[in-house]
């Protein structure tokens, strides 16, 4: 009988062997497939369509039976505000949200001043915060004890948009509840168009610091206005103003001369790869639809924090979603476990994040669009220079000069956008009668 049972296990062996190398293949070959990241962005489209097909199909349903007439029960007035909403839509944002900005003129130099100097720290001290922790989370390693070792680095940039969203989503909900908002008019679902694109473009920023610098992306998303004006006079044929084309030329030529005279060989993470560059153009086309759509939905009456809920809502749900088909949501909280030092970094970058969001929303609100821009654009200088000094991005002195261009060109900008409207307000000169 014992002989009998040596002769068997070979056999055994034999037979199982195959089946556990080809669960090993398949296993290393799944891990390849996720280390690409166009798959990776698939798989996540593919985990956003298996709510946005039911949902358009459910409200393609509910439009074609009339249930706005027909409908009746309990879920009727969710199911209202969900698919058919509010129809009162207003030419300009809502009174609310007006407000603020007709308290600047009545309010003493020192309070102004004093609220200019608080809305400029706030953003820079969010957004530089972000900014250098967003870097340290997707370019460095976590849990190793000395320099030699490689230490686990965490790789799905899609569990890191759902913990920003789903602590924005608490932060606009909450001030919902704390302070009046105007009645909203907009059906719901119409927040999941921003939503998706908004989803995909801060996919898209978070892996691209795979492949690019810090400095590179910040450069890149300062130079979106290139693509823009570009779209705009071949779709919409818009005219430009000649200083328009200058700063874009402008823009143009410092963007080039800091990735072409950037040294490649002092640090891995200044590489410009040809996927960082297609990452990044993804995000500047959908962070584009993101603002043009919001700026449609806010013919509706309703307010920024309104507008803020409503996006980050449907964030959470295709982000969550996504996670739960693909397993990933319980392996990025097993990474959270296992390193606690991610984990504050996470929640900390989902704090500045929200913040942030408030802080741009105050700002517009009490000193408008030109004095926020000045303060996004010194925050971006400024977060290429922390980038620089942190983590050691070797700029030369050709890349530092395309830099200062780049900036010059925005501030040009800034202010030839701000005379022009001056003189748009301009009184017209009364001619007196003899």
């Amino acid at each position: 009988m014992q002989s009998f049972s040596w002769r068997l296990w070979p056999g055994l062996a034999l037979i199982l062997l195959p089946s556990t190398l080809a669960v090993d293949k398949e296993s290393s070959l799944l891990q390849d497939w996720n280390d690409v990241w166009l798959f990776r962005f698939f798989l996540n489209v593919l985990g956003y369509a298996t709510i946005i097909i039911p949902g358009y199909f459910l409200v393609t349903y509910l439009k074609r039976i009339n249930y706005l007439e027909t409908g009746r029960g309990i879920c009727y007035p969710v199911i209202k505000a969900c698919v058919f909403g509010s129809e009162s839509k207003t030419g300009l944002l809502d009174d609310a949200s007006l407000a603020p900005r007709n308290d600047v003129d009545s309010g003493s130099s020192a309070r102004q001043a004093f609220k200019l100097v608080f809305c400029a720290a706030g953003l820079q001290a969010s957004y530089l915060t972000w900014g250098v922790l967003q870097e340290r989370v997707m370019t460095r390693s976590y849990g190793a004890s000395t320099p030699e070792e490689e230490g686990e680095r965490f790789k799905d940039s899609q569990f890191l948009v759902f913990m920003n969203r789903i602590l924005a989503l608490t932060v606009s909900g909450l001030w919902c509840v704390l302070f009046k908002q105007p009645r909203h008019g907009a059906p719901m679902y119409k927040y999941s168009f921003a939503s998706l694109s908004n989803v995909l473009s801060s996919w898209c920023q978070y892996e691209a610091l795979k492949y690019i610098s810090f400095p590179t992306q910040v450069l890149a998303k300062a130079s979106k206005v290139i693509p823009v004006m570009l779209m705009g006079k071949i779709v919409s044929h818009k005219s430009y103003e000649y200083w328009e084309y200058l700063t874009a030329a402008l823009i143009s030529l410092g963007v080039g001369m800091f990735l072409l005279t950037s040294a490649t060989d002092k640090h891995p993470s200044t590489v410009t790869t040809f996927s960082g560059v297609v990452i990044l153009g993804g995000y500047i086309v959908f962070d584009s639809f993101t603002s043009n759509w919001q700026d449609n939905l806010f013919k509706h009456k309703m307010s920024s924090v309104q507008m803020m809920f409503g996006v980050n809502l449907f964030s959470c749900l295709f982000t969550m979603g996504s996670l739960l088909e693909q397993g990933a949501f319980f392996d990025s909280l097993a990474f959270m476990m296992r390193h606690s030092e991610f984990a504050f970094h996470t929640m900390l970058l989902s704090v500045c994040s929200a913040c942030g969001q408030l802080f741009i929303f105050y700002t517009i609100a009490q000193f408008g669009a030109a004095i926020f821009t000045i303060i996004m654009t010194l925050r971006q200088a400024i977060a290429i220079l922390l980038s620089c000094f942190l983590y050691g991005h070797a700029v030369t002195k050709v890349g530092g000069f395309g830099m200062a261009v780049v900036f010059l060109a925005l501030f040009m900008r800034v202010y030839a956008r701000s005379r022009m409207k001056a003189g748009r307000k301009a009184p017209q000169p009364q001619v007196q009668k003899v």
